[in-house]
């Protein structure tokens, strides 16, 4: 059978044009008949080369910004910009040995108070909506160089302040000096018999506060009837609602926060305190006190503004009475749990 299976499978198999007659590549043959839908087929050719010749003629030129395509190149150009501005920035004020700074230099620099353009100034100068993500990138950025430009300004780098301040300008407000004109306080005076008037609080007492310096010196009284017969308020007097101070505070630890402004600024006994306190209990009107003193000390001697601010004395302290929650007996505590 098999002997028979092969003749037949020869036969019955399929011959293909490669085994006819050799493969012959197009560029050898020679008077070679074309196609009847060669004329088409050239003529749309033809077209195709003239429409690439008339392209190449109008050519698209490149466009001026590499971030053109993205749909927001104002935006994104500016932040080039400042990127750039902050690299050069940092590589001149390294040239000038300015960076980096010591922690401690880095505290003794002016504290610095930008006044950007807003968010809708913004977006009107970069023809695009700024929203709040890309505002806070700008603002991030525009810090940074105001802080180069800080250090540059307090170490007299005269052409690396006029560059970097160039920069800044633009995306300054406009309102900045209204602004700065409504944050400068009044600073407050002597009245007309030298004394200072200062408002003190802590929690929910207040405290009026009048100053005034002690120009006698204190006499040495021989007896007990010298000093009734005197009258008057001795050197140092610290009357808190026309009561003393060792009266009106009986607790210690009250007491000594009322004297603390006046231990820190080293001026014990060179002041009479008149007080007015209002509401609370004794350790809020003894913050309100100390408030209002360490106020009135800088009134009189502003040089202690420093010494009092480092110690937090002329803060207001923000720290309140917890409210009480509904369902809580108190801000935090709970009723006891009972299973029945």
């Amino acid at each position: 059978m098999n002997v028979l299976r092969n003749p037949v499978r020869q036969v019955l198999r399929r011959s293909y044009t490669t085994a006819r007659r050799p493969f012959v590549p197009p560029a050898q043959l020679t008077n070679v008949r074309r196609r009847p839908g060669g004329a088409r087929r050239r003529r749309r050719q033809d077209e195709e080369e003239k429409e690439i010749s008339w392209q190449g003629e109008v050519a698209k030129s490149p466009p001026s910004s590499p971030t053109f395509y993205t749909g927001r190149a104002e935006y994104f150009d500016q932040v080039i910009l400042l990127q750039n501005a902050i690299v050069q920035a940092r590589k001149s004020l390294k040239m000038l040995y300015l960076l980096p700074l010591p922690e401690f230099a880095r505290k003794s620099l002016p504290a610095p108070f930008p006044m950007w353009k807003d968010q809708e100034e913004m977006s009107t100068d970069f023809q695009s909506p700024m929203t709040r993500s890309r505002y806070r990138r700008v603002i991030k950025l525009l810090n940074e160089l105001n802080s180069y430009y800080s250090i540059a300004k307090t170490a007299n780098a005269s052409d690396v302040k006029i560059a970097i301040g160039s920069i800044i300008a633009l995306f300054e407000s406009g309102k900045k000096a209204a602004s700065l004109a409504e944050r400068q306080k009044k600073l407050p005076t002597l009245d007309q018999y030298g004394r200072s008037y200062s408002v003190g609080k802590r929690k929910t007492s207040s405290a009026r506060v009048w100053m005034i310096p002690v120009h006698a010196q204190p006499t040495p009284m021989k007896n007990e009837k010298d000093a009734s017969e005197s009258g008057g308020i001795t050197t140092s007097t610290i009357l808190v609602n026309n009561i003393p101070l060792a009266e009106y505070f009986p607790i210690p630890a009250d007491r000594e926060r009322i004297m603390r402004p006046f231990k820190v600024a080293g001026v014990v006994g060179a002041y009479n305190v008149f007080a007015l306190a209002r509401g609370g209990g004794t350790t809020g009107q003894s913050g309100a006190l100390s408030h209002g003193i360490a106020k009135g000390l800088v009134i009189h001697e502003p040089k202690l503004a420093k010494v009092l601010k480092k110690a937090q004395l002329t803060r207001r302290d923000p720290r309140m009475v917890e409210r009480k929650k509904t369902g809580l007996a108190k801000a935090r505590k709970r009723y006891t749990w009972v299973k029945r």
